[in-house]
């Protein structure tokens, strides 16, 4: 009898073990509503046992990530609109702020909406006083992509046109989200039919407390990163790599992301706070994490590892408190979120002695983000 009990428990224990591999997480679609324009939009939601996360069509926008705290309360940490046509009228409104999108043809800014390739002088779009940022007005952000659920997510794809905001090339884009083990993973491809520059991310805004409970500067912040690429006053780097040791810049080690915000320091002066690219120590190849922020009320963690050369980090230096009313009707602070936007560095097509962001016919872009999720 006693050796039958133990079989029986062998059993279970296996079966149970062998579950636990196998679990999937599940992936549901459903009607995201339509935009001003009429476009439908579908939203996807992945869920495993530990997190879950939406997404929507419109720009790929991952418009929820609720993820426990420390005693089991769920909350959702990115900021956002409570519905599709939230993100469609920000994005067409001056105070457009890209909350969660795919950020394409090139992320961050291009300095006086120019570059040169291959002798020629392409013009794009001035969305940021003299320059380009994120592809422009009518960038990734602004278009309903195709997609398919997946085995623990969803594939988006969406074709831009050769010309389309200025940038040469048609390029056939690829993004797949997929949650397991509370690890958000975003791998991006891409393959072009003229010679072009491309950098793409994901612009999402995260309070580890909980979108719009109060500010981020509690949070602990680690950045492997030990230079920085300064800027000049439109927020343009200079070209320079320069070191974080002895400057506000320097979060080798954890530090409260407020502890230095308001330092007399120069280049913070320029951004109104953190707007700054880094520079991953290793990053560019193989994958690896680029930052953790730690929030002590909840115990909540964010780690982000990437195959990016830079991640850029920057403070919603720009939200007031007034001046956009995101989900649950809440009015969004200044530095009530933080953004860590995995990138090829600003600018980088006019900056020779930086990574190439150039992308033949013939080759093939690819590029990993990892948001993980745990708890402390």
């Amino acid at each position: 009898m006693k050796n039958h009990k133990q079989v029986v428990l062998v059993l279970l224990l296996s079966f149970w073990i062998v579950s636990s591999a196998c679990a999937k997480t599940e992936v549901t679609k459903q009607s995201g509503g339509k935009l001003a324009n009429g476009d439908s939009v579908a939203l996807y939601t992945l869920k495993d046992e530990k997190v879950e996360v939406q997404v929507i069509t419109y720009g790929g926008d991952l418009v929820a990530i609720k993820v426990p705290d420390r005693t089991g309360k769920v909350e959702d940490i990115v900021l956002g609109f409570d519905d599709a046509s939230g993100y469609y009228e920000n994005n067409h409104s001056k105070n457009a702020s890209f909350f969660g999108p795919i950020v394409g043809r090139y992320a961050n800014r291009i300095a006086h909406a120019r570059f040169t390739l291959d002798g020629k002088e392409y013009n794009l779009p001035k969305n940021n006083g003299d320059n380009s940022i994120h592809g422009g007005p009518n960038g990734f952000h602004n278009h309903v992509w195709q997609s398919q659920a997946i085995e623990n997510g969803v594939e988006l794809k969406y074709l831009s046109m050769d010309g389309e905001e200025g940038y040469p090339g048609s390029l056939s884009v690829t993004v797949r989200y997929t949650l397991e083990g509370g690890d958000l993973k975003i791998d991006y491809s891409a393959a072009t039919s003229k010679a072009t520059v491309l950098n793409l991310t994901n612009h999402s805004y995260f309070n580890l407390s909980g979108q719009g409970h109060g500010t981020i500067l509690n949070e602990q912040l680690k950045l492997n990163a030990s230079r920085f690429t300064p800027v000049d006053s439109t927020l343009i780097p200079t070209g320079e790599l320069k070191p974080v040791a002895g400057t506000p810049f320097d979060f080798m080690k954890p530090h409260a992301v407020g502890e230095r915000i308001n330092a007399d320091d120069e280049q913070l002066r320029l951004g109104k706070g953190y707007d700054h690219n880094f520079v991953i120590d290793g990053g560019g190849k193989e994958l690896v994490e680029a930052a953790e922020v730690y929030d002590p009320a909840s115990g909540r963690v964010l780690a982000v590892l990437t195959t990016e050369p830079g991640v850029q980090f920057y403070t919603a230096n720009h939200l007031d408190g007034s001046s956009i009313v995101g989900k649950q009707g809440i009015a969004y602070v200044k530095n009530g979120a933080l953004c860590l936007e995995t990138q090829h560095y600003p600018d980088s097509p006019n900056h020779p002695a930086f990574p190439s962001t150039v992308l033949k016919p013939g080759e093939k872009f690819r590029s990993v983000t990892v948001f993980r999720f745990s708890t402390r």
